[in-house]
């Protein structure tokens, strides 16, 4: 028997560019304000310490947020498209970087468009 073949619905599509997004957005404002960056290490260490990240999931993080010295690198690695990377923005260790105003805006802006609109 042939293996299944998983097909994203359109709605699980549309939530990946949401939070796709706003990692654009956090990705930014966390490039730009340092203290943020250590207020997402210590998240990602906190979930670590609860078990609430796996070990590779962690170490993707934690690498990443290494990669901030080289802006272009934090964001491309940030955005990727692939399927793992989606996975992980889905649980990101990123909350309280937006506030619910930034927050709104984006999804307002961007919910109808794509990060390629965003990104020139």
């Amino acid at each position: 028997m042939p293996p299944r073949i998983r097909h994203r619905s359109i709605k699980h599509e549309n939530i990946d560019r949401q939070i796709r997004v706003l990692h654009h957005a956090m990705g930014k404002k966390i490039l730009a304000s340092p203290e943020l960056q250590q207020q997402v290490i210590q998240k990602i260490e906190e979930r670590y310490q609860m078990g609430k990240l796996r070990h590779g999931h962690y170490l993707t993080w934690l690498t990443l947020m290494e990669a901030t010295d080289d802006a272009s690198l934090f964001m491309t690695t940030l955005l990727d498209d692939s399927p793992y990377m989606r996975k992980l923005r889905r649980f990101t260790p990123f909350v309280g970087v937006l506030t619910e105003e930034e927050r709104q805006r984006v999804l307002m802006d961007f919910a109808c468009g794509t990060l390629d609109d965003v990104i020139i």
